[in-house]
């Protein structure tokens, strides 16, 4: 089958955006993620890295380009539109975590599930294997509170993947891991990306998470330029 029998995952295109006050972030951006593949994008702070997952995610508008989702251009939906395919299509990994706080792990990971329609008794055991994927199977029923800010991480990861989103956008994902449990995770997450046939981005400050990924580019004012070392 040609490359050109379906979109992909993932289609960035010419995009621009500025700050209030007129400072340009970026522009002529251009990105596409093939299904399965790992980008991951580094960067000094405020240049607009997590501005450009937002812009992804259908969660801020660019001044102008466009961003594609599988083929559907965000710029082609009304607010109920974007909504809709955030709930389905994509799976967002927050650097502040958004975990809720009154719902119990696994009904944290189980949300999009539930969201989409998915039946209470296969959303609880889809959430239950994706928390025991990133090494929480006997925190269920544990709540937020109780948990470390890298166990909050793990959580936010597994809420991520377990709806199998197309496209997978990971601000910080290791920010409060230690090594090791980072490598355990950053496995993981390819892992998941990688069966599910997600396109992902990573945004790191990390050259050791940037290690797992096909391609690491840096993002500057012109866009993105590849990251050589």
């Amino acid at each position: 089958m040609s490359e050109s029998a379906s979109p992909p995952a993932l289609a960035l295109t010419t995009l621009r955006k500025s700050v209030p006050g007129g400072r340009v972030l970026f522009e002529g951006l251009n990105l596409t993620v093939a299904p399965g593949e790992v980008v991951a994008i580094m960067g000094e702070s405020g240049v607009g890295k997590s501005t450009l997952l937002n812009l992804a995610a259908g969660l801020d508008r660019a001044d102008s380009g466009s961003v594609a989702i599988g083929g559907v251009m965000l710029e082609s939906l009304d607010d109920d539109g974007r909504t809709r395919l955030r709930r389905d299509r994509i799976g967002f990994v927050f650097q502040a975590f958004h975990i809720l706080p009154h719902l119990s792990l696994a009904q944290n990971v189980a949300l999009p599930l539930v969201l989409q329609g998915v039946g209470t008794s296969e959303a609880a055991t889809r959430a239950g294997s994706m928390l025991a994927a990133v090494g929480l199977a006997d925190r269920e029923g544990a709540r937020p509170s109780q948990l470390s800010g890298g166990e909050l991480q793990r959580v936010a990861l597994a809420r991520a993947l377990v709806h199998r989103p197309t496209v997978v956008l990971a601000d910080e994902p290791t920010g409060n891991l230690d090594p090791d449990t980072a490598d355990r995770i950053l496995d993981v997450f390819v892992a998941e990306v990688r069966a599910s046939g997600a396109a992902a981005i990573l945004v790191t400050h990390s050259d050791r998470a940037a290690a797992v990924a096909e391609r690491r580019l840096s993002l500057t004012r012109d866009g993105l330029v590849p990251r050589h070392g």
